[in-house]
């Protein structure tokens, strides 16, 4: 059975708030986005990490997903925990999320933690980071 995240096409969980690139007209989840393919979704996903570093200088682990699930919905902990390990780095190691070789383990442990798994195909993956600008 597909999670949330899944049917949404919204593999990070975005909620509403943008009017972002992709977005399905009829959006049936009233907490977060659908999008008309996964694709979309990881554009979103990326461009949200891209934002946190440009614009907030988060380029460490805990410090994005401190930002992306704040504990007062998450625990936060956990989550910054599962994201290190899949990543297989220290949460305070710095990042560089406009590099592929960082962005793509990034968005692939998001989504993972948020799903469950990630049941994307890299070239689906690729083709939302690149739509981000962001190229192996």
């Amino acid at each position: 059975m597909d999670t949330r995240g899944e049917r949404n096409n919204n593999p990070g969980n975005i909620r509403h708030g943008s009017n972002w690139q992709g977005l399905a007209d009829q959006q049936s989840d009233t907490d977060f986005c659908t999008f008309t393919d996964p694709k979309y979704g990881f554009r979103a996903l990326a461009k949200v990490l891209l934002f946190y570093q440009q614009r907030y200088g988060l380029d460490t682990v805990r410090g994005i997903i401190s930002r992306w699930a704040p504990p007062n919905e998450n625990n936060t902990d956990a989550y910054i925990s599962a994201v290190a390990g899949k990543m297989g780095c220290d949460p305070d190691t710095h990042l560089d999320v406009r590099n592929y070789k960082e962005m793509y383990p990034l968005v692939d442990a998001i989504t993972r933690h948020e799903n469950g798994r990630n049941k994307y195909p890299r070239n689906v993956i690729d083709a939302g980071l690149a739509l981000a600008g962001i190229v192996s």
